[in-house]
């Protein structure tokens, strides 16, 4: 959500961010009914006044015996227009708010400008995409030629975009989580929690996923919704909140299953696990005082960084370009993985920097030691990261010319020892 007094401070930047987005301004659209709205309330306010004034002269009137008609209807007219400024403002506020709330949060001046994810920037790179002397498979052909990987059964059971693991590919899933939560909990100070996976109106309208984005969402009959990630019930945390300034930054982490309808996806990435309606992922949120958030995102960036290092995985960190940055994020860098069996980088993380965006939807503040500031916090979130598509990174990385897997070393503890996954 945007302050409205920043627009009137500057109002050429406001527009100059969302032209940067691809959208058109906004501010005079919305200026022009924020100073009729602020027209309707002084106007209100002085006949308020006034108001109160003929109260005072319509008694001592009737306390000395004088005609007071005149001065009960002025003040029966004053009633009738103070009612219909009062219906004049709450339509403004609401059509104000309502403009605000679906425009996209202010870019950071260092986000390249472009139309999509072709105007990315490359800011740095780990590892050389691996180019072994055989021909190499897309997770897809290795898990199904090992038979722990079952599209078919996932269809009959749920539809497209599912998928059922077995045996030892489902262990190395499960292990892959675990991995993640001891790493971020035991050396990068996130804080594990467990969040609900059914969240109301409320939560998703925080992080700003209601209303635009409710199409992306699955919404049960009683008007909850499946979380598309934990950063929704992690963020929403402080909702409401004014946190003491002593306990920034909070740092927290989850692993859940996600749910997404993928509605704007059809015809993308239909094979395979890349994209699915239901998947596993671990989350982290930062709540933190503004002068923390830039050194948090990139505190949370080599938090997800370091498991991919970890895994042996070749990785680039991206910023994202202006055409590409999601709707409450400022500045956001992605994670990409080389996959060999496509050939191709794939996103695996997001780590964004959102500012006071989310803050300001959801009233979330910190106070200051001295107890004279309360402000807005700023919040962070990223994947750190993906479970089902680093499962994909490592079974493409570490595939070997005879359809087996190599475990990574830093995995094999949560698998019992295992050294490799091969067919039966």
């Amino acid at each position: 959500m945007h302050d409205i007094r920043a627009i009137r401070t500057d109002p050429a930047a406001f527009d100059e961010s969302l032209i940067r987005r691809g959208m058109d301004a906004h501010s005079p659209d919305i200026l022009a009914r924020d100073r009729t709205r602020r027209s309707a309330q002084t106007a209100l306010q002085e006949k308020q006044a006034r108001r109160n004034a003929l109260a005072k002269e319509i008694g001592q009137g009737k306390r000395t015996g004088a005609d007071t008609a005149a001065l009960e209807a002025e003040a029966t007219a004053l009633r009738n227009d103070m009612e219909g400024l009062e219906k004049q403002a709450a339509e403004l506020d609401a059509a104000i708010k309502e403009i605000l709330e679906s425009l996209p949060n202010i870019l950071d001046a260092a986000v390249p400008d472009g139309p999509d994810e072709t105007a990315n920037a490359v800011l740095s790179q780990h590892g050389e995409p691996r180019l072994p002397n055989f021909e190499p498979k897309q997770h897809f052909d290795l898990g199904e030629a090992l038979g722990m990987m079952d599209f078919a059964t996932a269809s009959k059971l749920a539809g497209a975009r599912f998928t059922v693991l077995r045996g030892p590919l489902a262990r190395m899933e499960r292990a892959l989580g675990q991995f993640m939560l001891d790493l971020h909990t035991e050396q990068h100070g996130y804080v594990e929690t467990i969040v609900p996976s059914l969240v109301n109106e409320a939560t998703a309208y925080g992080t700003g996923n209601l209303p635009k984005f409710k199409e992306d969402l699955f919404e049960t009959i009683d008007g909850r919704y499946l979380i598309p990630t934990a950063e929704m019930p992690l963020t929403n945390t402080v909702a409401g909140d004014i946190v003491p300034e002593k306990q920034l930054p909070i740092r927290l982490t989850a692993l859940t299953d996600c749910y997404r309808r993928e509605a704007g996806s059809a015809g993308r990435d239909t094979r395979g696990m890349l994209r699915q309606h239901q998947f596993r992922k671990v989350e982290m949120v930062t709540i933190c005082h503004p002068d923390q958030s830039e050194a948090e995102h990139e505190h949370m960036t080599r938090s997800a960084e370091s498991v991919l290092t970890l895994l042996g995985i070749p990785f680039r960190r991206m910023l994202l370009s202006s055409g590409d940055t999601g709707f409450t994020a400022a500045r956001t860098h992605d994670l990409e993985v080389w996959l060999p069996g496509q050939q191709m980088w794939r996103e695996i993380s997001s780590c964004s920097n959102c500012r006071d965006f989310q803050a300001r939807r959801m009233n979330a503040r910190f106070r200051s030691p001295d107890g004279k500031t309360v402000a807005f916090v700023h919040t962070l979130n990223g994947s750190g990261v993906a479970v089902g598509r680093a499962l994909i990174a490592v079974m493409e990385n570490h595939q070997q010319a005879d359809g087996s897997i190599l475990i990574p070393e830093v995995l094999r503890p949560y698998m019992g020892g295992m050294e490799r996954i091969a067919a039966g």
